[in-house]
């Protein structure tokens, strides 16, 4: 068993706002037994024109505070923060293991221009799937809009992955909570897969419309284990790999693939194009 905190903050404009949320959730998390706390994507600060004036790089001052604090609590962190990349940011999961190690960065590769917003006017896409060993875990790494395509779960999947964690600013709006916990849900089930799935507590002071809470642990069945509402909270949720095991001996769908014949498949019209 692997404990894992779902540290499930509201986000400020103020990166050292934010750096004083992560502290106290790491102490609550430590406190309960977790080995590894998830937070949110773009927890250094929101979105929005600003971020390009806060992004740091790795070894900034942001991320090297919460490595001193994953140190000094002794647990691992998966967190999203933004760095500099030549007049864009990057948009970046970061992994620190529980001596503060950078152990992974994943930059974002799937970029929300949809829904009337443009995340690539401000962030640079990433282009490598990335997939961490961390307590005793293989993560594979999901940043909000990523998890719509599919074929990124599969291909971390086929990196090793036994466990998604997916850290997001997900947008409100009509159907978007649905979307959210539909899409989380069909990730862990057509993998099954072990899914921890981190967004933004709401900010009442915020007008942007990202951060509707709702952080999850799905099962390999697709059976959520805990959904913390919209609410600000920190849960420690329990990843039983053994599980996993039991589900995919009953539920092979991952050996029933035929790669032989999807290669074999002619190239469709791509609408639009």
């Amino acid at each position: 068993m692997t404990r894992i905190a779902l540290c499930q903050i509201s986000i400020s404009d103020d990166p050292k706002t934010n750096l004083e949320r992560v502290r106290d959730a790491l102490g609550r998390a430590a406190a309960r037994g977790a080995a590894l706390a998830v937070f949110p994507e773009a927890t250094l600060t929101r979105f929005g024109k600003g971020v390009a004036e806060s992004a740091e790089p790795l070894d900034g001052p942001f991320v090297t505070a919460v490595a001193d604090a994953a140190r000094a609590h002794e647990v691992s962190v998966i967190l999203g923060t933004f760095e500099p990349a030549d007049g864009r940011v990057h948009n970046t999961a970061v992994v620190l293991d529980r001596r503060g190690r950078l152990l992974a960065a994943y930059r974002k590769i799937h970029l929300f221009d949809s829904f009337g917003a443009r995340e690539s006017e401000l962030v640079a896409p990433g282009d490598t799937p990335m997939v961490v060993e961390v307590e005793g875990l293989r993560v594979g790494l999901i940043t909000c809009y990523d998890i719509r395509f599919p074929e990124l779960a599969r291909a971390l999947v086929d990196q090793g992955a036994d466990v998604f964690a997916v850290i997001a600013a997900w947008g409100t709006g009509p159907m978007k909570e649905e979307h959210w916990a539909t899409l989380v849900r069909a990730r862990a089930i057509e993998n099954t897969m072990w899914t921890v799935a981190v967004g933004q507590a709401p900010n009442p002071e915020a007008r942007d419309g990202f951060g509707l809470g709702r952080s999850m642990l799905v099962d390999p069945l697709g059976v959520v284990r805990a959904d913390l509402g919209p609410a600000e909270a920190v849960q420690v949720v329990e990843i039983d790999p053994a599980e996993t095991d039991r589900v995919r001996a009953t539920l092979p769908c991952l050996s029933h693939r035929r790669p032989d014949i999807y290669r074999r498949m002619p190239n469709a019209e791509v609408p639009g194009s």
